[in-house]
């Protein structure tokens, strides 16, 4: 499992991609009941994995992870009723067989394209998505939860819960544990072990299962285990394969975590095994207490690009279905400066540090890893230990450089209030993911950190218009000793701007004036400095004239700035990748009410609304985004031009 999509092709199509699934002469099912009735040879596991390998090289999406769940996904089907039956996937980025089981077979190819399926499960979408998730750690809380229901309501339905061995890296996951004996006796949990998430899983967690899974004796004693319950019925079979997994584990760990808190273990067996899978979960569904069956997969299972690359396989752009190979990008992304001017500035600065949730490919640390390997720390998907960890090596003088997606620091709010606020400590924040985030969908966009952040005391916070200044504000940071300080910035390339040859350090709370004005003032933030310099022209082309100022900073607020246009121009106008509520924009608003100061504010941002998935062109164009919209609200405000332009009328 992983926190979230390692794409960064971002999508910039603005139709629908049309693809076609392949041979349709293979068995194809739309339903659990066409699946129940097919004979066990003419299971669909191969046409499953081609439409896959075919539609996705044209789309993009979680390739690796899918492939390596098409048999578990046809147990499941084979064996449960679902919607009736309840099926939670960790994650859900390995949903889209259950997707193509599910009645959304012929709907496969539109895989994160706009108006298409979504790449995450959605209850929106279906009545078979029991429970939507795209961030680690849900399924097994929710499916408690979904237990506790039925057995309140005196109903009788399984609930299974699919979790990938990272999610028990996820300290959510073992809060759920804690309380599932104590909360029903009927519910099935899936350990899907395949040794990654977005990247080789680390910790403690993944060792003890990579011990399970590498031992010779216990790799025996789980074979002979399996015999049993493929051969024998019934509690015999529970008993004999009970006692042969129970002295495995005694001889090879003396005391196994899901027992203890008191969940029966089964496994570790084959997870590519239809007939043994459908066998064990037949058994596993007559249990009086709550299980957990252990099964080991391949990521990427079937097509050898995937297996020889799992990281990149995990989420990707289109690559060429026969090669595994994908174009090569003409600039580089901000995850990627990030993480190779980090890494230059710590051989310049034996004090810093960099830390990551278990992503160091997606937030560009992997330069990091291999070029300051003592200094780098992958915590497993554990936003909120990461974020406490960094303030403690802050308090000894060190300079973390905490990499989290905008999206995923949410989870870890309350240190950023409780640990690194009120103390003051000297945490260095970046936000990637910043804005939206594309065909990943709500789940993933990163429009809410502005609002969760720029009201926290102590805290500096700022964005960058382009790659250079993005350096700058990196060396700044490792400079700046007085507190808490974040960045956001967003996914992919952005302008193709040089970094100099030696950063600058920038003044806190100064903003940019690119350009005077008298008319109109914008104020692009990040990203959007490109869009306002985009309906500058257009102004101007009307005769216009406009002031063109890059914030920096969103706390501190440069207000003397803000001031001064708010005094000279007819109308401001703020642009930036976040909603409207609490955005900057905002705090524009906030600052001239208090002060007085009644100059008209128009804002550009995203609705205050969860943003559904598709290329940013056509979200941007759907929700009014785009230059035309600024020059359309600022007309409301404007008088004539100051000075018309030569020849017009």
């Amino acid at each position: 499992m992983a926190n979230s999509s390692d794409n960064e092709n971002n999508s910039a199509q603005e139709t629908e991609i049309k693809a076609e699934s392949p041979d349709r002469s293979l068995p194809k099912v739309q339903s659990g009941t066409e699946l129940k009735a097919l004979p066990e040879e003419q299971l669909p596991a191969e046409n499953i994995r081609r439409t896959l390998i075919d539609c996705l090289s044209k789309t993009g999406g979680h390739l690796g992870p899918n492939l390596g769940v098409v048999e578990l996904t046809i147990a499941l089907h084979r064996v449960f009723d679902t919607p009736t039956d309840k099926f939670l996937f960790d994650v859900s980025h390995q949903g889209y067989v259950h997707k193509m089981l599910t009645g959304r077979w012929d709907a496969i190819h539109t895989i994160r394209q706009y108006e298409g399926l979504n790449g995450f499960l959605l209850r929106t979408e279906s009545e078979h998505d029991a429970y939507g998730a795209g961030h680690a750690g849900t399924a097994l809380s929710a499916a408690l939860g979904m237990a506790a229901a039925r057995d309140l309501n005196g109903d009788d339905n399984h609930v299974i819960a699919v979790a990938g061995d990272a999610a028990f890296t996820c300290g959510v996951s073992y809060e759920a544990l804690n309380n599932i004996a104590e909360t029903t006796k009927k519910l099935i949990v899936v350990l899907n072990d395949n040794e990654w998430s977005i990247d080789r899983n680390v910790g403690a967690i993944a060792k003890i299962f990579n011990a399970l899974q590498t031992s010779p004796t216990y790799s025996h004693l789980h074979d002979k285990a399996a015999e049993f319950v493929e051969k024998i019925a019934g509690a015999t079979a529970r008993r004999l394969a009970g006692k042969v997994e129970e002295s495995a584990k005694n001889l090879l760990l003396p005391s196994v975590i899901f027992e203890e808190f008191g969940l029966r273990y089964y496994g570790p067996i084959d997870g590519h095994d239809v007939n043994l899978l459908v066998q064990t979960f037949e058994h596993l569904k007559n249990e009086d207490v709550p299980v957990i069956l252990h099964i080991i997969t391949e990521k990427g299972r079937g097509y050898e690009p995937a297996l020889v690359n799992p990281k990149k396989f995990h989420g990707l752009g289109p690559y060429a279905s026969e090669t595994g190979e994908t174009p090569a990008s003409s600039s580089p992304t901000y995850s990627q400066i990030f993480g190779e001017s980090l890494t230059e500035f710590a051989g310049k600065d034996e004090k810093i540090t960099a830390i990551t949730a278990a992503m160091p490919g997606g937030t560009g640390l992997t330069a990091f890893q291999e070029g300051v390997p003592d200094r780098y720390f992958d915590v497993g998907i554990a936003e909120e230990h990461a974020a406490v960890f960094a303030c403690g090596l802050a308090t000894q003088g060190l300079k973390p450089f905490l990499a989290i997606y905008s999206t995923f620091f949410q989870r870890a709010y309350d240190m950023a209030v409780h640990d690194a606020g009120i103390q003051n400590l000297p945490l260095r924040l970046c936000m990637d993911r910043a804005g939206l985030s594309g065909d990943d969908g709500p789940t993933h966009h990163g429009l809410f950190d502005i609002g969760y952040m720029r009201h926290v005391p102590n805290w500096v916070f700022m964005q960058a218009k382009d790659e250079a200044e993005f350096v700058d504000m990196l060396w700044t940071m490792a400079q700046y000793e007085s507190g808490p300080i974040a960045i956001r910035y967003p996914r992919g390339a952005g302008t193709g701007a040089k970094p100099k040859k030696q950063p600058e350090i920038l003044e806190i709370g100064k903003a940019e004036v690119v350009q005077d004005g008298t008319d109109v003032a914008l104020f692009g933030l990040g990203n959007m400095f490109e869009l306002a310099e985009e309906a500058k022209d257009k102004l101007e082309a009307l005769g216009f004239s406009v002031a063109l100022i890059n914030p920096r900073w969103i706390k501190p607020m440069d207000t003397d700035c803000l001031e001064l246009y708010a005094g000279k121009a007819q109308v401001i106008c703020t642009l930036e990748d976040h909603v409207l509520a609490n955005g900057f924009g905002c705090g524009v608003m906030e600052h001239l009410y208090s002060n007085g100061i009644h100059t008209p504010v128009e804002r550009i941002a995203w609705p205050n609304e969860f943003i559904e998935h598709g290329s940013v062109p056509i979200l941007r164009n759907k929700h009014g985004i785009t230059s035309d919209a600024v020059v359309e609200k600022v007309l409301n405000h404007l008088k004539k031009p100051t000075k018309q332009k030569a020849g017009a009328r």
